[in-house]
């Protein structure tokens, strides 16, 4: 088995191949958003101003609506923003207790799985 790692479009995938006989069957990728930096941030999302807890997206999906704004303080569990994946919405909320840093995405924009939406300090 070998690892590799994989950036398509921004979004960071670690990928393992296992060695077979006459074909090479490569595992489900896993979004590893931790692992490297992305090469572009995001339009909304001015540089330096990250935040040190990301908020990614769990799945491909469009942005219906944004609950919060950069600067707000948020609770544990509290709506960050709202995501329609396969016909359903989603509530993504605040992993912790903080302050929204940025806000990378905008309502109507189509994220993919990975895709950091938000950070937070």
């Amino acid at each position: 088995m070998k690892n590799y790692t994989i950036t398509v479009n921004g979004n960071v995938y670690e990928v393992t191949v296992e060695e077979g006989t006459g074909s090479a069957a490569a595992a489900a990728p896993k979004a590893a958003p931790k692992a490297a930096p992305k090469a572009a941030p995001k339009a909304a999302a001015p540089a330096g101003a990250q935040g040190a807890v990301k908020i990614s997206a769990p799945m491909p999906g469009k942005i219906l609506g944004v609950k919060a704004n950069a600067g707000d303080a948020v609770n544990k569990g509290q709506v960050i923003v709202v995501l329609e994946a396969m016909k359903m919405e989603n509530d993504i909320v605040a992993p912790q207790d903080g302050t929204v840093a940025s806000i990378n995405v905008t309502a109507g924009q189509s994220v993919e799985s990975g895709a950091v939406l938000a950070t937070m300090n």
